[in-house]
C-alpha cells in the first residue's frame, strides 16, 4: 500500500471528516472509496470512449 499525504483546505477538511463520521468510517477509509469510485467511473467513460 502507498502512502499519501494531502492537503486539503480546513474546511474542506472539516466538512470531509464531519461526513466520513457520519457515515461510521475513518477519513482514510472514505476518501479512498471516493478515489476508487471516482477512478472507475474515469475508466468506464473512457473505455466508452467519451
Amino acid at each position: 500500500m502507498t502512502k499519501l499525504n494531502l492537503r486539503l483546505p480546513d474546511d474542506l477538511y472539516t466538512r470531509a471528516k464531519a461526513l466520513s463520521a457520519a457515515d461510521d468510517r475513518s477519513l482514510n477509509s472514505w476518501l479512498v472509496s471516493l478515489v476508487r469510485r471516482a477512478v472507475e467511473d474515469g475508466e468506464r467513460r473512457f473505455a466508452q470512449g467519451g
